[in-house]
Order: C-alpha cells, then structure tokens, then sequence
C-alpha cells in the first residue's frame, strides 16, 4: 500500500472512531446518563482525535540527501524537485511542513535576531507579527521552489554576532563554523520555518520536520529538548559511499539517540546508493558492497539492521517523475515507505486506541453500573408494591415509615460522604501547591536568582542542577498526596457498598511517573546540551543562563502544564463515580417513599403505580441493551475489545 493510502486509511479510521464516540455522547445525553464529567472526558477524546498529528523528522549532516529524500517520498508528484535539492547546504533552520484549515499557503520565517530575547519559538509560534511571510502560488512550481529555497539563505556577520546569537565558531572548523579571511562567519538568516502547504498527507495531520547540520542544530537546543523527542519518527540518514563519519555520529549521539538509549521510531537511511553503480561492478557486486555498509552502519549505531534502510533518494524521485518501475525498484524507496506505513502509522494508531478505549470503557462500565443501580431499585420498589397488594392501610403505613427510616439513616450517613468531600478538597490543593504553576514559576524564579548570583561555573552548574532536583522533589510529593487521595476512596466506595449496597468499582489510580520520566529526559538532554565544559567555556554566564531557560525551563513547564491539566482531568473524574451513585440512591429512596405515599393517600391506584414501574423497568432493560450496544459500536470502530485494557492504566496519555 502506497504511503498516501496508508495515511487515508489512518484518516478514514480516525474519522470513523470519532462517529462512534459522538453517537455515544449523544445517546448518554438523550438518555440522561451522562454528566458534566463524561461529556468533559468525551471531548477530550474527540479532540484527541481531531488535532492528532503525526511528526516525522530528516536528520543528518548537510549533504546527506534529507530534502532530497522528502522530494522523493513526499512531492514526485509534482514532476520537479520542490525542496531545493543541491551539493552543499541547502536548509540552514529547523524548517516544519505542516497545513491546518484555513492558513494561507506560503513560508513563514522566523528571524535570526529573535534569539537575543528571552522568548522561545514556542512562544514566537503565537506572535504571526513576529514571523516574515512569503507566499506560495500554488499553481506555479517555480513560486513553490522560490519559497522553499528561503529556508537556506545565509549571511555574513562578525564572530562576535554570531556568538551572542548561539553559533559555535571554531577556527578549525571542528567545533563550529570557521570565519573566513576578513574574520566574518555564515550564518543562517532565519531561526526557525514554517511551510504551510496543502500537500494531501499535511492535510490529513502528517508534520514532516527538516533539520540543518550539526553546528545548526546544535544553536538551536529547542530542537533537540523539544522538537526532536516530541517526533514519532525520526529519519537519520547517511551517504552511502562515505558511512557514518565523525560529525555523523556527533549528530546521532547528541540530537537522536540522546541518552544512549534505543528510542521507538528512529530509523537509519543509507542514502545514495547510487554511487556504487559504477558500471564496473556486477548486481551482485553491488548487493553485497551495499549489504556491507548497511552492517557496519548498523554497528556502529548499535541499532538493528532491520532498522536501516539503504536507498537513492535522486534515483527515487527521477523514477517516480517518469515512471520507471525498474528504476524505482532499484532505488529501494519501497522498503523504506512500506515501513512508514507499517511501523509509524500502526504505532501511533495503538496510543489512539488505546487512549480511546481506555476512556469510553470507563465511561460506557459507569453507565452500566448506574442502569444496574436504578433496575435494582426500581425492581424493590415493584416488589414493595406488589407485597402491598391486599394489604391494609396498617400494613401500608408500616412500609411508609420502614422506607423513611432507611433515607433517614442514609442521609445520616451521608454526613461521612461530606467528610471525605472535605478531605478530597483539602488534598487537592495540596496536591497543586506541589506541581500547580504558581510552585514551578517560583522554583524558575529561585532558579534565575542563583544563576544570576552565581561566580564559578560550578555554582551555575549546581543551580541548574538543584532545579531538576526540586522538580523530581515536586512531582514525588504530588505523588504521595494522589496515593492518599485513591487509598480515602476506596475505603469509602467499599463502605457504601457494603452498608447500602452501591455498587462501586474501586477509583482509578493516578500516576506522575510519566512526568518524572520527562523531567529526568529534559536532564539528561542538558547534560548533553548545556553542562559540558566547552559550552561553559564557550558561553558567557548570561547566554547560558539565557539558553537555560529558553530551552529547559521552558520544557520543564511544559511537562508540569501537561501533568497540571492531566491531575485535574484525574481529580475531577475520581469522584465522579461517587456522587453519580449518592445522588442516584437518594433519587431512589425518595422514589420509593413517593410511591408508598401515593398508595397511602389514595392519590393514584396501586395497580396503576405497579404498571407505571414495569413500563420504567421495560425502558430500563431497553437502555442497558442499547449501552451493549454502544460498546459494540465502539470496539468495531477502535478494532479491540474495551477489556483489553486495563481499567487502571495510568500512563496512556496521549
């Protein structure tokens, strides 16, 4: 399957997932099952839904092939190369290909000289001002490649500018650009770009993300702590006649595989395969020389060798234009787009299903629970009125007060539900005094202080240093106030199920390990970024501090946002459960005393209330055939059984 149908299957199913959970929404509503919270956690599913995007990003050292490869995969279809494809250096900034609704086709450039403010470019993204727009005529190949090639101007400045601007300058040319004979040195004009582009497969949610250089990505760590961790895939290619070089493995070590460790969706490209068809050497020949490379390749990685792909990407891109099979074929593009299709797409599919299934299980379990709880109790209060048949107006009166005794004893007992209520409040806010935005701007604060009084590198070192520390510190004691929170819950659900027979699973758990996770992630990235001793020598304390907090304490917020918004989501769901129940058993008690009443008073015949509750249990029975139903709805649409996740997952956020 093309890698196009692919991403239109991915839609389709999306699509059809999100029909699913709206016919769900609706029928809860209609119904009056649902409350507040479940149209709450419904649309954030439907969201979820809605604005999933799939990110794929072209690593590697210029002159690899990276944009020529995306002319391959992407834009033959064109029938000319759109990205500028030529020896040398052709994209200078971190350069996105996205398309949303309603923007205007063109390159949106982010200027250079935003980097001697303290403003990242997540915080930029939200400033169109701040941005250079260059418009895309869509009918015209020629505008496109003209707006594309904008990406990769440069310019002359003194090496004092290009330090203050985070450029690495080396004489040698080893460690970062090297000045020219009048002292000047090359840097990139523009920070960051957005393409925005109505490409079929950017339409349908697909970002594709081309990287600069080792020098480039280097003066911009948004891109590795950011960026670069957030994508679902990862390409890393290299040139096939010269293996992984030096500044290739630089590249790899410290912007893909940050950490050492073996990440999900990073894939090697052995790039320009072409250069071994010599015409001297046989097909055979020629296998076994590119099978070699693609071993040592492998090894030196240390990554599976069913994980690197060796390819031509101008060979690719010239068959696709004149639709040569056989050069097609011997370009082997294929291989690399089938695994697009059957690595990426299917993984990123599971985190959405299980997402969904996760929350409409929930969902679709209470409203089994709370339609079990109303046929059970309309079923006593048929009961009691059929026992009254025959009865005198005595007997009548003894059930009247037996059924008042029982709401009075549970209104008694609510008086423990409000108590625990009171508790719940209490521990919240403990909770947000640890992990809430106010605590992490305070710790940032605290943070920039030590720095700016900081003498020694090894002073700004161990500030920085104490700011993850505080964070982890955080998170854990969030930790143990949630603990507490689920621990005060359950024992009351099993209270009230054993006192008044409610019947009430025990509360989902919550976990902040993820969030500790990214925290110790974001740490090692600035081990690798920031605390060497050639960015301490190199960079005056004002510009780390700068990068610090532009870059780290900017994901560090972002990962206390997510958690902020993910324990709200938490809290405000946990007790859910809870009060739907109370409030349905009061509902209840107050029904039944209703109904005795009416009997007792004469205001309506007891043969006549006994007919009115088998209707409500024949509408009952109907509802719980239809809630079955829902959920079959559901797992055909997602593909998998509800049971198949666990009901106390924690950590599947999307």
């Amino acid at each position: 399957m093309a890698l196009i149908d692919s991403f239109s299957a991915y839609t389709r199913w999306r699509a059809d997932v999100g029909n699913a959970v709206q016919h769900l929404r609706s029928w809860l509503a209609h119904n009056e099952i649902g409350d507040a919270q479940t149209e709450l956690r419904l649309n954030c599913v439907l969201d979820r839904l809605k604005e999933d995007k799939l990110v794929v990003a072209f690593v590697a050292e210029f002159s690899r092939g990276k944009s020529e490869l995306i002319n391959a995969i992407f834009f033959s279809h064109y029938g000319s190369r759109i990205l500028p494809s030529s020896a040398g250096r052709t994209t200078m900034c971190p350069t996105e290909l996205q398309w949303e609704p309603g923007q205007t086709p063109g390159v949106r450039l982010l200027p250079i000289e935003t980097r001697n403010r303290q403003e990242s470019v997540a915080d930029l993204r939200r400033i169109p001002s701040e941005w250079v727009l260059e418009p895309i005529d869509l009918n015209d190949a020629e505008s496109l490649q003209r707006a594309f090639a904008r990406v990769g101007e440069t310019r002359l400045v003194p090496r004092d500018t290009a330090e203050q601007l985070g450029f690495a300058v080396d004489d040698s040319g080893v460690e970062g650009t090297r000045p020219n004979a009048e002292g000047m040195v090359e840097i990139a004009c523009w920070r960051h770009a957005i393409v925005q582009f109505p490409h079929p497969l950017l339409e349908q949610g697909l970002v594709i993300v081309d990287t600069p250089g080792l020098n480039a990505i280097g003066s911009e760590p948004e891109l590795t702590l950011s960026l670069l961790p957030s994508a679902h895939a990862v390409l890393f290619i290299l040139a096939a006649d010269t293996g992984v070089t030096h500044s290739d493995l630089q590249v790899w070590q410290k912007h893909v595989n940050v950490g050492h460790t073996q990440r999900h969706g990073r894939m090697v490209v052995l790039n320009k395969i072409d250069g071994l068809w010599d015409g001297l050497r046989s097909e055979a020949e020629i296998d076994a020389e590119i099978a070699k490379q693609l071993r040592t390749a492998a090894a030196t990685l240390d990554v599976p060798e069913s994980l690197v792909f060796p390819v031509s990407a101008q060979k690719a891109l010239l068959a696709k234009v004149s639709q040569d099979g056989a050069l097609l074929e011997r370009s082997r593009i294929s291989a690399l787009e089938s695994a697009l299709s059957t690595e990426l797409l299917p993984a990123r599919q599971d985190i959405i299903r299980e997402n969904a299934l996760l929350e409409c299980g929930e969902i679709i379990r209470r409203a089994g629970e709370l339609l079990h709880t109303r046929l059970v109790g309309l079923r006593e209060q048929l009961k009691e009125m059929a026992d009254l048949r025959g009865k005198n107006q005595s007997v009548i009166e003894y059930m009247m007060r037996k059924v008042r005794a029982e709401k009075d004893e549970f209104d008694q007992g609510l008086q423990k539900y409000h108590a625990v209520r009171s508790v719940f409040t209490n521990l919240s806010n403990k909770v947000y005094s640890h992990i809430g935005m106010d605590a992490v701007r305070t710790e940032t604060r605290r943070t920039r202080e030590a720095m700016g009084t900081a003498t020694f590198s090894r002073d700004l070192r161990q500030a920085m240093l104490e700011f993850f520390d505080a964070l982890r510190s955080k998170l854990r004691d969030s930790s143990g106030e949630i603990n507490e929170i689920t621990t005060m819950l359950d024992a009351m659900y099993k209270r009230l199920a054993v006192e008044h027979g409610l019947k009430l699973a025990s509360p989902n758990t919550f976990s902040t390990l993820r969030y500790e996770r990214d925290i110790v992630r974001l740490e090692r990235a600035f081990n690798e970024e920031l605390n060497t001793l050639a960015s301490m020598v190199t960079h005056t304390k004002s510009t780390l501090t700068q990068r610090f907090f532009e870059t780290v304490a900017l994901e560090a917020r972002k990962t206390f946002e997510m958690a902020n918004r993910d324990v709200e989501q938490w809290l405000r769901v946990v007790m859910s459960p809870l009060e739907t129940q109370v409030r349905e058993y009061q509902l209840q008690l107050k029904r039944r005393l209703e109904s005795v009443k009416r009997v007792h008073e004469a205001t309506g015949t007891l043969e006549e209330r006994i007919r009115e509750l088998m209707q409500a249990e024949g509408s009952l029975l109907r509802q719980m055939k239809e809630i079955d139903a829902m959920r079959y709805v559901i797992e055909k649409a997602l593909g998998a059984s509800i049971d198949s996740v666990p009901r106390r997952e924690d950590d599947l956020a999307a």
